[in-house]
């Protein structure tokens, strides 16, 4: 091929498989507003890169964002240098599944959606403590 001849457009990248949630079917849409999730796709989607399951699609509540700013996870102050805006109660967020399982065992775990809930979730806790804490997508 010379210089003066155009490259052919590269092949589109795979689709990715669809995920599934905690109960089995497709993984939806956790947040746009803010935008959530590990890759900041507004879903609770994961990879081997996301050692933290960034998994729990949660509705944030005061008293949530004050447990994990005191476990050393500030989620309400605004970071514009990562182009994070900070939450506030009422909005959804994909929280790291063991930050979940650490607020429910002190009280303050925050509500979540299983249909935005990623199946990984179910390595660190039990669906039917999940549905105690459900809401509607």
């Amino acid at each position: 091929m010379s210089k003066s001849e155009p490259r052919p457009p590269r092949p589109a990248p795979p689709k990715p498989k669809p995920q599934k949630n905690v109960l089995g079917g497709e993984l939806k849409s956790c947040s746009e507003q803010p935008m959530t999730g590990f890759f900041r796709d507004g879903c609770c989607n994961t990879g081997p890169h996301d050692t933290g399951a960034h998994t729990v699609c949660a509705e944030l509540t005061a008293e949530f964002l004050q447990f994990s700013k005191d476990a050393g996870n500030d989620l309400s102050t605004p970071r514009p240098e990562f182009a994070f805006p900070g939450l506030n109660p009422g909005d959804r967020w994909c929280l790291c599944a063991a930050r979940w399982v650490e607020a429910y065992e002190a009280g303050a775990a925050p509500r979540v959606v299983l249909e935005s809930t990623h199946e990984r979730t179910l390595e660190y806790v039990p669906l039917a403590t999940l549905r105690r804490f459900a809401i509607p997508g």
